[in-house]
């Protein structure tokens, strides 16, 4: 079993910054793809970010391109999610994913494991 914990949402105005932390327990993640998703109020979770495992390479959903960066510290078990040049769009309660393979999904039901989310709201 993997436990997953967000933290680092909050409040920020539009053109802010927020750093999102996913520190996970239970198992070495190091190996494991991990993912960010997202879910305003009365849409479906979407896919926002992913970094495979042994590759480390990353992908991103194209709304947030070239504002956020995924990143893992495996001596730390941890997952981030730099969000800079906030919008008003990027409000949502925020979840981080590990699914048990190295290699990323953009499917919420490839993922075993989920964080409870972490709320990011952007006001204009």
């Amino acid at each position: 079993q993997v436990q997953l914990v967000e933290s680092g949402g909050g409040l920020v105005q539009a053109g802010g910054s927020l750093r999102l932390s996913c520190a996970a327990s239970g198992r070495i993640i190091g190996s494991y793809a991990m993912a960010w998703f997202r879910q305003a109020p009365g849409k479906e979770r979407e896919f926002v970010a992913a970094i495979s495992g042994d590759v480390m390479s990353p992908s991103y959903v194209d709304s947030v391109k070239g504002r956020f960066t995924i990143s893992r510290d495996n001596a730390k078990n941890t997952v981030y999610l730099q969000m800079n040049r906030l919008k008003p769009e990027d409000t949502a309660v925020y979840y981080c994913a590990c699914r048990p393979w190295s290699n990323y999904a953009a499917s919420p039901r490839s993922y075993d494991y989920w964080g409870q989310g972490t709320q990011v709201t952007v006001s204009s």
